[in-house]
């Protein structure tokens, strides 16, 4: 299934709420902010390649706008946050007849035993992560060998960091230099199996998104 083509299953506008100041459910209905937005989950379904997981944990759910969507490719979804809206998150997705099970948390010390899932997805979260080594030790704790870790992740370039600056008012200072650390903690400890960028061409400079698809268990290059 192409992930252009394939209709995004995403939770009602009028259904989401803000869980904190850099959360803007908002941006994914707007005419073409939303679009940029809704590339991150594209990605992410281009990453998956149509496959079918008996469990997927999405770090960083936010609001659970794409927890719809992931909601399909799985037997069991849960999600982890760090905010404190579990339940009123969990009670709108339930309205719309989304079967997950949330958690607050952090991905530094994730709350699940050794191999409890085999995919783990992270849009635009890990960046936010303060021991981003420590979260990569942790989510190759709970996947199972072999599974997979999807990770999209906004371009550090000097072009993009000023649109962030002036979409979230905060721009770079909400992630320090994090941005610049994640990919290579990622090459680290875990080996690549995919990667797909948008805009495909124009190097960093250019570059929106980074997706990247790893494999858990094995030894990085």
């Amino acid at each position: 299934m192409s992930h252009t083509s394939h209709m995004l299953r995403l939770l009602p506008e009028s259904a989401v709420q803000p869980t904190g100041p850099v959360d803007h459910p908002d941006w994914n209905y707007r005419p073409l902010l939303g679009r940029v937005q809704r590339l991150r989950f594209r990605m992410v379904l281009d990453l998956l390649g149509g496959d079918r997981f008996d469990r997927i944990l999405e770090i960083g759910y936010g609001s659970g706008v794409f927890q719809p969507e992931l909601a399909r490719w799985c037997r069991e979804l849960h999600g982890i946050d760090a905010h404190p809206l579990t339940e009123q998150v969990a009670g709108r997705l339930a309205t719309h007849g989304v079967t997950t099970t949330l958690t607050r948390g952090s991905a530094e010390s994730l709350p699940y035993d050794s191999g409890s899932f085999d995919c783990v997805v992270a849009v635009s979260t890990l960046e936010y992560v303060e021991s981003i080594e420590t979260a990569c030790r942790e989510i190759d704790r709970i996947l199972v060998p072999g599974g997979a870790l999807v990770v999209v992740t906004p371009g550090a370039s000097a072009l993009w960091s000023p649109v962030l600056a002036v979409a979230t008012r905060q721009g770079s200072s909400q992630y320090g230099d994090r941005r610049q650390q994640l990919q290579p903690a990622l090459h680290r400890h875990f080996p690549l199996d995919r990667e797909v960028r948008v805009p495909r061409l124009g190097g960093n400079v250019l570059r929106l998104y980074t997706g990247l698809r790893f494999r858990a268990g094995g030894t990085a290059a």
